[in-house]
């Protein structure tokens, strides 16, 4: 009986480490989209992908439109990468909330913090 019991704590320690993936993840460089939750990618479509230049700091922007007839509370977070695809924010920030009503379009934006970023990932879920 305590093998059994050791045996789930690190399986539930190890479930507990894992990242979530489940959602929809956008790549600004190759325009992808990627959909890890099919009932979400259903129901939001990817609009618009691209990025501006503010002060020296890139601008990405990410503009989703609801196809579906309810509200979506999402949560969503921006990666940053440099010209050679490497990640230049390396602590990363916290998930952010927004709300797409039904058949209505919105757009997620940040500004990267590192200058030398140029391409973003920005990743969606359901809250």
């Amino acid at each position: 009986m305590k093998k059994w019991l050791v045996s789930f704590a690190a399986v539930m320690a190890l479930a507990g480490c894992a990242d979530n993936t489940a959602g929809v993840r956008v790549d600004s460089l190759t325009q992808n989209v990627f959909f890890g939750d099919k009932v979400l990618g259903s129901r939001l479509l990817v609009e618009d992908i691209r990025t501006d230049q503010i002060d020296g700091h890139t601008r990405g922007i990410v503009r989703l439109n609801s196809n579906y007839k309810g509200d979506q509370n999402i949560l969503y977070r921006f990666y940053w990468y440099d010209d050679a695809g490497l990640e230049v924010n390396l602590k990363q920030g916290p998930w952010k909330q927004a709300i797409v009503r039904g058949f209505e379009s919105i757009s997620l934006s940040e500004v990267s913090v590192n200058p030398s970023a140029t391409q973003f990932r920005v990743q969606f879920r359901e809250q």
